[in-house]
């Protein structure tokens, strides 16, 4: 307990000493780069069409087009689905979204589409 209870106190005897000017200096530049950070992803979702317009690959599966910790950029895009693509899709009650190689696209009468994809998540 001790070990957590020095650092903080280190920390509030660093904050008493400081001039109320620096402190709501840095209050305020804390601020806007939170603020920057929400204005650039709400900005990457309107231009992606995306809610997720980034994502991180987690296993190995998609080598060697991506790697472990590669970072995508998503853009939504309007055209049909095919074969070779990757796509990047959400199930239901996981919070991570999937990404997929498309390997085979089935065409119904109706007009949609099933999709085959093999790969890893993202």
């Amino acid at each position: 307990m001790d070990s957590i209870i020095g650092p903080i106190h280190d920390t509030w005897q660093t904050l008493r000493r400081m001039n109320i000017r620096t402190f709501l200096s840095q209050t305020v530049q804390l601020g806007l780069i939170i603020s920057s950070a929400l204005i650039i992803w709400k900005s990457l979702m309107l231009v992606t069409r995306s809610e997720s317009p980034v994502v991180v690959v987690l296993s190995g599966s998609m080598e060697p087009g991506f790697y472990r910790g590669d970072i995508l950029f998503l853009n939504m895009g309007t055209k049909p689905v095919r074969t070779g693509e990757i796509v990047v899709f959400n199930i239901d009650g996981r919070d991570i979204p999937i990404v997929h190689r498309v390997i085979k696209v089935h065409e119904r009468l109706d007009g949609d589409s099933d999709i085959l994809t093999k790969g890893g998540e993202g």
